[in-house]
């Protein structure tokens, strides 16, 4: 594992591309929904996107790591594919049963702040300076104005306690995820994501079973639907974020969670014809401050003119 995170020109047009997709993810569940249940669709995804990856990764000859993992590594996998999927997405779909939709969508951009202080102790060269703290709180901000005043409003479920509980938990799962995969030695990108996506099938199948049983078949449209979310915002996009963790680090991998709300509210609106918020061009200037700030050092020493 590199000491310290490269910030390239690649690593922000990855996470701009993971930004979209993911950002139209949501328009694409809300498809599957008709005619799926919600841990099902969880489960085919991770399912479906591991058999692509494990195809690619058995093609490439099964490189994993460089040497041979020790014990603790090889949890550090299991617990890295735990908390990248199957715990998540479960505790996400219980916790939005009884949460506004806004308070989940401020939980997620969350991830981000719990980030911060964790790799600062963590992982070498993710000191947490006053400048990143701030520009956080700030693009933090931007996504609050965004979703606006509805996101902290109560629904009067019994369990909404509960259920915010469960939402910030689930970023805070994916904020544990990061962490743990940047401090793994040197592997393979398609390797970890491969290993990562299988690890994530074995919890996620057999909790849809538990919890929903066994699904009836779907029609060929919301197949195809879940084919789409499989390939795409499950095993392409968690290949990317493998590659932006690995080299750019956590912290900056987190700057994402920003940015997929814009992408969200964005595409709702151009492909669903969905009122655009009054406030959108403010939390995008917030946003984008934010960002700004917080990788100053990083776009001075990408667009800096050297001596």
């Amino acid at each position: 594992m590199n000491a310290f995170s490269e910030i390239t020109y690649k690593s922000w047009l990855m996470i701009a591309v993971l930004a979209f997709v993911w950002g139209g993810t949501f328009m694409v569940t809300e498809i599957a929904l008709t005619g799926m249940t919600p841990f099902w669709i969880a489960a085919a995804r991770i399912g479906f996107a591991a058999l692509v990856m494990t195809a690619i990764w058995g093609w490439r000859g099964f490189i994993l790591f460089e040497a041979a993992p020790i014990g603790s590594e090889k949890l550090t996998l299991i617990a890295v594919g735990a908390f990248s999927g199957a715990i998540p997405f479960a505790l996400l779909a219980w916790g939005q049963q009884h949460v506004t939709s806004g308070f989940a969508g401020v939980s997620m951009a969350s991830t981000a702040l719990i980030i911060l202080p964790m790799a600062h102790f963590l992982v070498p060269g993710e000191r947490m300076t006053w400048r990143r703290a701030l520009g956080f709180v700030i693009g933090f901000c931007g996504v609050v104005v965004l979703i606006g005043g509805q996101a902290f409003e109560t629904t009067g479920a019994r369990l909404e306690t509960a259920g915010r509980m469960a939402c910030v938990a689930a970023s805070a799962c994916y904020a544990a995820s990061s962490i743990m995969m940047r401090r793994l030695p040197q592997v393979d990108a398609i390797g970890l994501a491969t290993v990562l996506l299988l690890i994530g099938a074995c919890f996620s199948i057999p909790l849809a079973y538990v919890i929903e049983g066994m699904p009836e078949m779907p029609e060929t449209g919301i197949l195809l639907v879940l084919a789409f979310l499989g390939l795409v915002p499950t095993a392409a996009a968690n290949f990317l974020r493998v590659l932006v963790v690995r080299s750019a680090g956590p912290v900056f991998m987190s700057l994402v969670n920003y940015q997929v709300p814009v992408w969200s509210v964005v595409l709702g609106a151009l492909i669903l014809s969905e009122p655009l918020p009054p406030a959108l061009l403010y939390a995008m200037g917030l946003i984008l401050a934010g960002v700004g700030v917080s990788q100053y050092g990083a776009l001075r020493r990408l667009f800096g003119t050297r001596p």
